[in-house]
């Protein structure tokens, strides 16, 4: 199950963050500032999953951005792994390049991110990346022809 999901950039900065299971205000910020600081000082030939107190760290980095999600034991790590790289994909696709800036200032892009976040997990998001034939496409049928 997915605790958390955050975006941060190098200077280990959170961008955005979101909560699907109750943590306190309080305990958030020192939450996030260590998570961040376990997963920034790795290497990059190090894996990307971190066993992190009573839960797991998936994270990957894609430019000046870091997507780290905080995940239950029982979870799969390259399930996890995989679904931020279709998340990241969908930005894109979205978005058309969406930067660091987007994600912190824009509120119609934050807005449109969370929507995107919960469709993601929730787990909703099939195969709408690939492009599908236009709505308005009809392939003729047999009742569409005439005799003659």
């Amino acid at each position: 199950m997915i605790k958390f999901v955050l975006m941060v950039n190098r200077q280990g900065q959170t961008r955005l963050s979101r909560y699907y299971q109750p943590v306190e205000l309080s305990r958030r910020a020192a939450l996030e500032a260590d998570v961040v600081r376990c997963c920034l000082s790795r290497k990059k030939d190090q894996c990307s999953f971190v066993e992190y107190k009573d839960f797991k760290l998936v994270y990957r980095q894609y430019a000046a951005l870091y997507i780290v999600v905080g995940v239950t034991d029982s979870e799969n790590e390259l399930s996890i792994y995989e679904l931020v790289h279709n998340f990241v994909e969908v930005l894109d696709k979205y978005f058309s390049r969406v930067s660091e800036l987007d994600v912190s200032f824009n509120v119609k892009c934050r807005t449109d991110l969370c929507h995107l976040q919960q469709f993601i997990l929730c787990r909703c998001l099939f195969c709408f990346l690939d492009s599908a034939p236009p709505s308005d496409h009809v392939q003729p049928g047999p009742s569409s022809r005439h005799p003659g």
